[in-house]
Parts: structure tokens; C-alpha cells; sequence
């Protein structure tokens, strides 16, 4: 007997941002297993393409800067004049940074809540606005963080923008699902790769750490006993853009390993 394996994004088009390495570039490769045409978006136009070539077919690269309306505009026109709809967003693209109260600049807070606050806001926007025009609903995902869910000394800046995620995830789901569009956000915890390299220097020098010390400190301190990876996170993602989460409005999801209870 011959089983058939049905994919659950079969011919849905996926736009993801900051998608050229890290977590964005394994929800990607996730939803073209399912099925979907994937177009990875990043402000590295060159990081982009070679993500979608290591994809392959149903792959496309994008470029898009979140912190330019222009920039927002121009992506989905490329998209809609390639394939001719969204029936998923991804927003991923996001920076960090850390400091003492003392020391948080003007500059650090205005290019973190222009990506992770305004980028997520205006991305959602206009790809609502499309969504609502092609008349059937979609899914949108919100990338949050367990740094929205509470404070953390040195990294205010960072946590506030994702706690605005979560709050703008409930208000914009709330709106939209009148048409069928459904938004929702998932936190996830510490989540190994490169970006932890900047990270760890960054504690190494505001607590005075060895390199390398402050991401063993954290790593310990995680219930599932190991930092995540970004394949802990495709289920969640692949679920929350299927059909089975139809009915799922506004929720922020934990993927985790047990460091937030919510």
C-alpha cells in the first residue's frame, strides 16, 4: 500500500523577512517541505539569493529593508507581479542590543523600534491590505520573544520592542480576522546560531564575562537542558500558517524549552 503524504501549504505563497540566514532561512526551507513558494526577503539582497539557491526550485529571493515603507512596497509588488498573491507573511526580520539604563542611546532605540516595532507594524500592514484585496484571508506570524514577556536588566530597549510585538499581534488579529486573516506571534526562547556571537560579547563586557561564559549561564538556566535550535521552531510556524490554525486569533505561542509559563 502506497501512502500519499498530503503537504499542508501546497501552492501558498510565503513571504519572510530576515529570512537569508537563522531562524528565518529554516522556516523557509520548512514551508517549501510543505509545499509553499517561498520568497526570502532580507536587506542583503546577495544573502537573500544565495538562501533561495540553497532552497532550490519555488525559491525567490527579495530585497527588503522593513525600516523603508518604499522598501515595503516595492517587495510585495515584486511578489504580487511574480506569483500573484500572499497567502502567508512571516515577520522575522529584527535587531538586538544591550546596555545599562544609563548608557541605552537615542540612536540604539531608534533603529531597534524602526526593524522590530515599526518594520513588524508596516510590514503587516501592507500585506494585510493585500490580503484583504485578494478576498480570502491568510496568515500572519509574528516572530515575538520571551524578552516580551517580562523585563531583563541590560536589555530594555530589546524587550519593550517585543512586548509591543505581542500587544500589536493581539490588536491587528482582533481587526483582521473579519477577513479571515488570522495573526498570531511565536516567542521563542534562546535559540543557538550566529547571531549569539554578538550577543555573548555584548554581556561580556557590560558584566565583565569571559567570552563564551554569559551563553553557558544561559543555556543552564533552560528547563529542556540545551539552547533551541531553529528547526524547534518550524512546527510552530508550519502550523500557524496551515489551515488547522483557522481558528486560532491574537495568541502568542512559547516555543521555549520551558523557560516562560504563560
Amino acid at each position: 500500500m502506497e501512502f500519499v503524504y498530503m503537504k499542508r501549504l501546497n501552492k501558498k505563497v510565503a513571504l519572510i523577512t530576515g529570512a537569508a540566514r537563522g531562524i528565518g532561512f529554516v522556516i523557509a526551507k520548512a514551508y517549501k517541505g510543505e509545499g509553499a513558494i517561498v520568497f526570502i526577503a532580507d536587506i542583503n539582497l546577495e544573502a537573500a539569493q544565495k538562501a533561495a539557491d540553497e532552497i532550490g526550485d519555488n525559491a525567490f529571493a527579495i530585497q527588503m529593508d522593513v525600516a523603508s515603507q518604499e522598501s515595503i512596497d516595492n517587495a510585495i509588488n515584486e511578489v504580487i507581479a511574480k506569483v500573484g498573491k500572499i497567502d502567508i507573511l512571516l515577520n522575522n526580520a529584527a535587531l538586538f542590543d544591550a546596555a545599562e539604563t544609563v548608557d541605552i542611546s537615542r540612536d540604539s532605540y531608534e533603529k531597534l523600534y524602526a526593524v522590530n516595532v515599526a518594520g513588524t507594524l508596516f510590514t503587516l500592514q501592507a500585506v494585510a491590505k493585500q490580503m484583504i484585496k485578494q478576498g480570502y484571508g491568510g496568515k500572519i506570524i509574528n516572530m515575538a520573544s520571551q524578552a516580551g514577556r517580562r523585563g531583563e536588566a541590560l536589555v530594555a530597549v530589546y524587550c519593550s520592542t517585543k512586548a509591543a510585538v505581542i500587544s500589536l499581534t493581539q490588536s491587528f488579529g482582533l481587526d483582521l480576522i473579519r477577513y479571515d486573516i488570522n495573526v498570531n506571534a511565536i516567542a521563542p526562547g534562546v535559540v543557538d546560531g550566529e547571531h549569539w556571537k554578538h550577543v555573548d560579547s555584548l554581556f561580556a563586557k557590560l558584566e565583565n564575562k569571559k567570552i563564551g561564559q554569559k551563553k553557558a549561564e544561559v543555556e543552564a538556566s533552560v528547563p529542556a537542558g540545551r539552547f533551541g535550535v531553529p528547526e524547534d521552531l518550524t512546527g510552530m510556524a508550519i502550523f500557524l500558517a496551515s489551515k488547522e490554525a483557522d481558528y486560532i486569533v491574537s495568541q502568542t505561542y512559547n516555543v521555549d524549552g520551558g523557560q516562560w509559563m504563560s
